[in-house]
């Protein structure tokens, strides 16, 4: 039986000397990622990235750029069980880079897009 699973979050972005930088986490299983989670019931996408969001970083100032909705999908196993993950993105600005990591992380940078880009694939 396939199980499904539904994720938002954002490409959290802070601007500073007319440079911009892109969150990336550090998760337990050793890969980078754009902030993200999973989406609660009752919940919309974008009530569940913001939510995520402020739960794994402390970043509350979100302002989200109209327009920008990206949704891939993938398949991964836990244990026997084949998972049907489909996560949606929103891009977010944050004034600040001060990140309060929740316990879910080990580690976070602030990445030119190139860099960032590079870091999560």
């Amino acid at each position: 039986m396939l199980l499904e699973e539904r994720s938002a979050g954002a490409i959290v972005v802070h601007r500073s000397d007319d440079k911009l930088e892109y969150l990336i986490l550090h998760y337990p299983a050793g890969h980078w990622d754009f902030p993200k989670g999973n989406v609660e019931e009752g919940e919309s996408e974008l009530e569940a990235a913001i939510r995520e969001i402020g739960e794994e970083t402390g970043l509350t100032d979100l302002k989200f750029i109209n327009g920008f909705k990206k949704t891939i999908q993938y398949y991964y196993k836990r244990g026997d069980q084949l998972v049907k993950k489909t996560v949606t993105f929103y891009l977010a600005e944050s004034k600040t880079k001060d990140v309060k990591l929740s316990y879910e992380h080990q580690g976070y940078v602030w990445l030119p897009i190139d860099e960032a880009l590079i870091k999560v694939t």
